[in-house]
């Protein structure tokens, strides 16, 4: 198993025939089975893929995961459907507790893309295009800077969402 071979983190998709026939406490032992084998400290995701999901659904999928003691609910694996929205993740940040967080997985290609998604309550981004992302907001970071060191303005300063993004926290 990934956990016995020192895996810190596992990624698993809710069962999506239970979620939509309300099947929730078999969909919540699927879940809490997982969790049992993979007890924190390992960071246990469950991915939703609300593309495919109503927004009852993402709800039910939400409280599933989060009674499972489940560490994060993720939109999408990014490899069928939409993949992450604004209005998804505000949805999934909207109904889950401060022990359960959002990772916006799957078609966040720019800067832009994600910090709205941070803005919007995601606390992690999945993305394939991580380094271009880092390069762009590296660039605007740096044009910001010489665009306020050139006019003189000393209070002006960047998005937090965008300096947030080079923190460590």
């Amino acid at each position: 198993m990934a956990v016995s071979a020192g895996a810190l983190e596992l990624d698993m998709v809710i069962n999506h025939p239970l979620l939509k026939q309300q099947r929730y406490s078999e969909a919540f032992t699927d879940v809490a089975a997982v969790r049992n084998v993979a007890p924190h400290p390992v960071v246990l995701k469950v991915i939703l893929e609300t593309s495919r999901l109503s927004q009852i659904d993402i709800i039910a999928g939400c409280k599933v995961a989060e009674a499972a003691n489940a560490d994060f609910v993720k939109t999408s694996t990014g490899f069928g459907g939409q993949g992450a929205t604004e209005k998804n993740v505000r949805l999934m940040k909207s109904v889950i507790g401060p022990n359960t967080k959002v990772k916006a997985s799957g078609g966040v290609k720019t800067v832009n893309e994600c910090v709205a998604m941070m803005e919007a309550g995601a606390e992690r981004i999945g993305t394939s295009n991580g380094v271009w992302i880092m390069k762009e907001a590296q660039s605007l970071l740096e044009n910001f800077t010489h665009a306020v060191a050139d006019k003189g303005r000393e209070k002006s300063r960047p998005a937090d969402s965008l300096t947030r993004m080079f923190s460590s926290s």
